[in-house]
């Protein structure tokens, strides 16, 4: 059940809204929604806006805030995400180092499978945005810190780096990182790949260097075809300890 203060998803016709329940209202295309109507209801209930038109109820999830968060920049996708995930089993048991936080949006997927987030953010109005972010989110598991990785000590099972990567931060991430643990960073070009595969294969057992690609598929009349539109978004790589 939906109680003041939680935040709502409110969708219908094609557009969605993040929303918290309680007092005022909200304008959409569809009319105006009396935030109070959402208390009580349960996920998948239908309100109705002022001008009779119908939305649905639903819980966000961390796909929901890569949508509809503030952007400070471009944040990775959730399929790279998902990769960094996946490579490295993070799991409930790990504390995860990400850095280079953005918007936040890397840090909420973590803290959905993580026992426990530290996201850094050095630049103070990226910082900001993040912060608010992630309060909005109602997790509780992640602390948004406004530093530099660098300057960053303590010990994590895996390490997250989405920034200007250089030899250093590969090095310094190496001293964080548990036996075991992972480092991952994610990089746009092929040259800071090549920066942060060559560091890490000086200290590192396992190093590999991943192309993240996904195709959409464009389904007509006519037939299914794969859609024109970059399937390519950037390079993981991914270093054991």
């Amino acid at each position: 059940m939906i109680s003041a203060g939680d935040r709502v998803i409110l969708s219908g016709k094609g557009k969605t809204y993040l929303v918290r329940a309680g007092d005022g209202s909200l304008g959409t295309d569809l009319g105006m929604v009396e935030l109070s109507l959402l208390i009580g209801k349960e996920p998948g209930d239908v309100i109705a806006t002022r001008s009779g038109k119908e939305l649905v109820l639903r819980l966000p999830r961390a796909t929901d805030f890569f949508e509809q968060a503030k952007r400070s920049g471009a944040p990775m996708l959730p399929r790279d995400i998902g990769l960094v995930i996946g490579l490295t089993g993070m799991n409930k048991q790990d504390h995860v180092l990400d850095a280079g936080t953005g918007s936040g949006v890397a840090a909420v997927f973590f803290a959905g499978v993580a026992g426990k987030v530290t996201t850094c953010e050095r630049r103070e109005e990226f910082f900001r945005i993040a912060f608010d972010n992630i309060h909005e989110t109602g997790l509780t598991n992640i602390d948004v810190v406004n530093q530099d990785v660098l300057e960053v000590d303590g010990i994590f099972d895996i390490v997250h780096l989405d920034l200007g990567i250089t030899g250093e931060h590969v090095r310094h991430a190496y001293s964080l990182i548990r036996p075991g643990g992972y480092l991952v960073c994610y990089t746009p070009f092929f040259e800071q790949m090549g920066v942060v595969y060559d560091t890490a294969s000086e200290m590192f057992s396992d190093v590999c260097a991943y192309e993240s690609i996904m195709r959409d598929m464009d389904r007509s009349d006519r037939g299914t075809r794969p859609s024109t539109k970059v399937c390519h978004s950037g390079y993981l790589t991914v270093a054991r300890k």
